[in-house]
């Protein structure tokens, strides 16, 4: 049997977001990272364009225990509505609302001031711009927008091993090395949320549910030393290769990762308690 060797990856941040079916007006997040996420996390830091074939990267057995699950944050967002200070651009493009802004006297004199009038029921960025068909004039079809109500869910001060499980350990090392030397920008799930610290912990022979009993807790910034190694038993979500009896479905394998939205397939996982060797060498980690 093909000796199994494991990527270590240290996620931590103030922030992470690992979106399963956010759009634009509730973005939501997992409670622990997603293979996708973590998977598209390595193709950046590899300089992967979106249509390339993920190739072998795909193929890695993904696994991830909880250290400091975090608390989850929502992000409270209005967009639109009201009125606001008119601009050039909002006259350009609809007379009626230059008329009522600006009268022809205050045009006449050259005292209308571009930036300090607000017209009621009128918002300060027309849509729907458009001949009118009596005099051929632009003019916005909406002048009045409601406000849109957004939620943004957030995972707060976590901290997560993550494990990525492979035969070929030079294909591990030119990940781990990427992850150090990334080709484009890394953040955790979601691009207003990059990650601290390093991320590249080694790679180390074994299964992932071998390599997270060898290794305790990641420290973790404001939170308590953790409990001793031999009280400590974290969460970990293992892939497993084939459907078995107990492990269940989830639609997290990656396939590509289009610019019109990422296309996954099924993979299989099972959760388990992690219990920490009480030998496990301590991190040189600053959370």
């Amino acid at each position: 049997m093909t000796q199994p060797y494991v990527l270590l990856i240290r996620l931590a941040g103030p922030l992470q977001s690992w979106g399963v079916s956010g759009r634009f007006a509730l973005r939501d997040t997992h409670p622990r990272p997603t293979k996708s996420g973590v998977i598209g996390l390595c193709a950046a830091a590899l300089g992967l364009h979106r249509d390339e074939p993920l190739g072998e990267l795909a193929e890695t057995l993904f696994g991830v225990r909880a250290d400091h699950p975090g608390t989850p944050l929502r992000d409270y967002h209005t967009v639109g509505g009201g009125t606001y200070p008119l601009s050039p651009r909002d006259l350009a493009t609809d007379h009626r609302r230059a008329t009522a802004a600006y009268p022809d006297t205050a045009i006449a004199t050259g005292t209308g001031t571009f930036g300090r009038h607000t017209l009621d029921s009128w918002y300060g960025a027309p849509k729907k711009i458009a001949a009118d068909p009596v005099s051929g004039a632009l003019v916005s079809g909406e002048v009045r927008r409601n406000a849109m109500l957004t939620e943004r869910w957030y995972l707060a001060d976590a901290a997560f091993l993550a494990g990525l499980q492979h035969s070929d350990p030079a294909l591990l090392e030119r990940i781990a090395h990427a992850l150090e030397h990334p080709k484009r920008l890394l953040w955790l799930g979601r691009k207003s949320c990059p990650p601290s610290g390093e991320l590249a912990l080694g790679i180390v022979p074994g299964t992932l549910e071998e390599a997270f009993r060898a290794k305790p807790l990641l420290p973790a910034a404001g939170v308590p030393a953790a409990a001793p190694a031999t009280r400590a038993r974290p969460w970990a979500w293992i892939e497993s290769p084939h459907p078995l009896p107990g492990v269940g479905p989830i639609s997290d394998q990656p396939v590509r990762f289009d610019a019109d939205g990422p296309v996954h397939g099924l993979r299989w996982e099972t959760r388990h308690r992690i219990t920490i060797d009480q030998h496990a060498s301590e991190w040189d980690i600053i959370p």
